[in-house]
């Protein structure tokens, strides 16, 4: 990159910072046309130059450009930081994006111990199998160690095998190896060391940091709150780039469900069950293949569901073993990109042969409850509605649910969980599609909307969409056919 190019970048970095104060980083990297890692270190060169670009809220995610502060200990400015300094200046003088001076505090009682505030914080993780480590610092690893301190500044501690992958892949401006923290385990003691290195007592942890962790922190003399809300508006918002992602990933798992579908068309039935070159067709067969799909397109899915009746009326069976013909086969795939992290979650259910008329009737419905679902999804509008409009389809079609008001008929075929949940870096997040879910939904909200009846003995029927609620509706990622004939996929 040219030295012209590079100060380009920087100057639309601060008119974006300027001219809308308060964006997370996602969207602010978003306006200003720059990767997450491009703009931490942005962020930290501006910093260097004496404007104190923070964080201002309690998640810790807003960018605020300080105009009225300088650096007291800045070397001498050469003429490209020189430039920068004088924009900022005008800006300055115009009063445009200064921070706001703080409020003042009441003075404490003599005695009274200070609790510090979640802005006076540092944010520390701990890899724990969770999706917050990789949403603040943009990489997944198995053991490491990640700081944000109370201005923003944000360091990365990896072990010395990590150290060129976690430079080249995560968003954070610092990327330090430590051996012996890898080598003994030892995050937490290297966490408190850190802080206290830069004068911080405090911090904030996931709601999912293993105990054994927060025990060793708080021996450390580390005084550690647990942020029960950690990340969880800005991960519901999800950005263009997410929802991209979220899109690829939906379309990974179309391209497994046809898969599947395909290899279920090729079958014969002989005695009621199906076979394929010589063999009896097998869940693990179609798994398999499935596997293989999303494996070529960057993607997999461990847990995914292929289940044969009547195994399939229990909504998390897995499946295993010979497929019935003439019987439903639920296809559930929920394929995690290998690059960014970021899921899709997809079902079809489709039957080989001949479909009874009860099976007919409990698909048609489904359908008809997602179709309905769908409709009545966009931002403002509560989870519970939207379930309530889903379970209300199901009821007036002669079926049931499990949620108070729904419960339909005895004996009848009902659907015995949500209707929908967020997704994202986890397949499972907020928001929920739920009775409980009293909160409206957001636009930049990611969400499944998948209706499913069942009855033991019998089987059962799924089928799910994933898409993005905005203002007018609900966009769709989803484009697979909802038919129960395999025939209508190819």
């Amino acid at each position: 990159m040219t030295r012209a190019q590079r100060l380009a970048r920087l100057l639309r970095v601060l008119a974006v910072i300027v001219a809308e104060p308060g964006l997370n980083p996602l969207e602010l990297a978003d306006r200003a046309g720059v990767s997450e890692r491009t703009l931490r270190r942005d962020l930290a060169e501006l910093r260097e130059l004496g404007y104190e670009v923070t964080y201002t809220s309690g998640y810790e995610v807003q960018e605020k450009l300080n105009l009225d502060a300088r650096s007291a200990r800045r070397k001498k400015p050469t003429g490209d930081e020189e430039l920068i300094e004088a924009v900022a200046q005008v800006l300055g003088a115009a009063r445009i994006g200064a921070a706001a001076a703080p409020s003042p505090q009441p003075r404490k009682a003599r005695g009274e111990q200070h609790r510090p505030e979640p802005a006076e914080r540092a944010l520390v993780l701990i890899p724990s199998g969770d999706a917050d480590f990789r949403y603040a610092s943009g990489f997944e690893v198995e053991s490491g160690l990640y700081i944000r301190y109370p201005d923003g500044r944000d360091v990365l501690a990896v072990s010395p095998l990590e150290l060129d992958r976690a430079r080249a892949q995560s968003s954070v401006a610092e990327v330090i190896e430590d051996r012996e923290a890898y080598v003994h385990q030892a995050w937490a003691q290297l966490a408190a060391r850190m802080l206290r290195a830069h004068g911080v007592t405090a911090a904030r942890v996931s709601p999912r940091l293993h105990a054994v962790q927060l025990e060793d922190l708080r021996a450390s003399g580390v005084d550690v709150e647990v942020d029960r809300e950690l990340f969880a508006a800005e991960r519901r918002r999800k950005s263009p780039r997410e929802a991209d992602a979220i899109r690829s990933s939906q379309n990974a798992a179309a391209a497994a469900v046809v898969e599947v579908i395909a290899e279920l068309a090729k079958a014969e039935i002989r005695g009621g069950m199906l076979w394929l070159d010589g063999a009896q067709l097998t869940s693990e067969h179609l798994y398999a293949r499935a596997q293989m799909k999303l494996g070529e397109l960057g993607f997999t899915c461990p847990e995914m569901i292929i289940a044969g009746s009547p195994e399939c009326a229990l909504p998390h069976f897995r499946g295993e073993g010979p497929i019935r013909a003439n019987a439903p086969v639920i296809i559930d795939i929920f394929p995690v990109s290998r690059a960014t992290g970021y899921h899709g979650d997809l079902t079809r259910t489709v039957v080989v042969g001949e479909a009874s008329e009860e099976v007919r009737r409990m698909h048609a419905a489904a359908v008809q409850a997602l179709e309905a679902g769908v409709e009545s999804t966009r931002a403002g509008v509560s989870g519970r509605e939207v379930h309530a409009t889903v379970c209300q389809v199901l009821v007036d079609r002669g079926f049931g649910t499990t949620t108070s008001g729904f419960e339909g008929p005895e004996g009848v075929a009902k659907m015995n969980h949500s209707t929908g949940h967020g997704v994202g870096l986890e397949v499972h997040e907020e928001p929920g599609v739920k009775e409980a879910a009293t909160y409206p939904l957001e636009a930049g909200d990611v969400i499944t909307v998948e209706p499913g009846l069942y009855k033991l003995g019998l089987g059962g029927v799924r089928v799910e969409d994933t898409g993005m609620v905005t203002e007018r509706g609900f966009e769709n990622f989803t484009s697979l056919p909802r038919s129960l004939d395999p025939r209508d996929y190819l």
